[in-house]
């Protein structure tokens, strides 16, 4: 990946349909989540609002949502907590991250190789986690 194919924060902004893959190594399984994620402008960044369905083997799905506030320093992406805490960065050069939550380790890695559809994968793996999270991204209002 180069530099080039990467975005600006403002060409997040809209609304965008979320397929995820939740691959669990540990039970073997995989669940899924389709709803949408929004970006919309809101003091000097994005707010980034997901909201969808959640569907995991052997339970009824349910209504699932995510909030986070995404940040452009320079070429260099923040993403914080709908609360304000950091949760972690990324930059063109380096598109990937790490996010500690103890006893934990999130590692997260962005792939806009085909923009304006993009990819996150996130690889957990803690004392009792071990899955992989691979999000789906494509526009539907901009």
């Amino acid at each position: 990946m180069t530099a080039l194919t990467v975005p600006t924060l403002l060409d997040f902004e809209g609304t965008w349909s979320l397929v995820r893959r939740i691959i669990d190594h540990r039970a073997g399984s995989t669940g899924t989540f389709e709803g949408t994620a929004t970006f919309t402008r809101d003091d000097g960044g994005l707010a980034y609002c997901e909201v969808g369905s959640l569907h995991l083997p052997n339970h009824p799905p349910f209504h699932a949502e995510r909030r986070y506030r995404w940040r452009e320093v320079g070429t260099h992406f923040e993403i914080d907590f709908d609360d304000g805490r950091f949760f972690h960065g990324f930059s063109a050069d380096a598109p990937n991250a790490t996010h500690w939550c103890d006893p934990d380790t999130y590692n997260v890695s962005y792939a806009f190789d085909v923009w304006p559809r993009w990819q996150s994968t996130w690889d957990v793996s803690g004392p009792k986690k071990a899955y992989k999270m691979i999000s789906d991204y494509r526009p539907l209002q901009r």
